[in-house]
């Protein structure tokens, strides 16, 4: 169940990629709701986006440590 709830947590941030506003209140949301080591995968995965699309570098704050 709690690999779906990472699934899930990709999908979503991919598509509110286009916000940074809405796209931070998704990663603060997940990293309330994932597992640790998910989380771990999760920042992988955002860093990834930010390359993309450099504008939703303001999100990594909630990554640190």
């Amino acid at each position: 169940m709690a690999r779906a709830m990472y699934e899930y947590t990709k999908t979503i941030l991919s598509k509110v990629s286009f916000d940074p506003a809405l796209f931070c209140k998704e990663v603060q949301k997940a990293i309330h709701r994932l597992l640790p080591y998910e989380i771990d995968e999760l920042k992988i995965y955002i860093e990834s986006l930010v390359r993309q699309n450099p504008e939703l570098d303001q999100c990594l704050i909630y990554l640190k440590p």
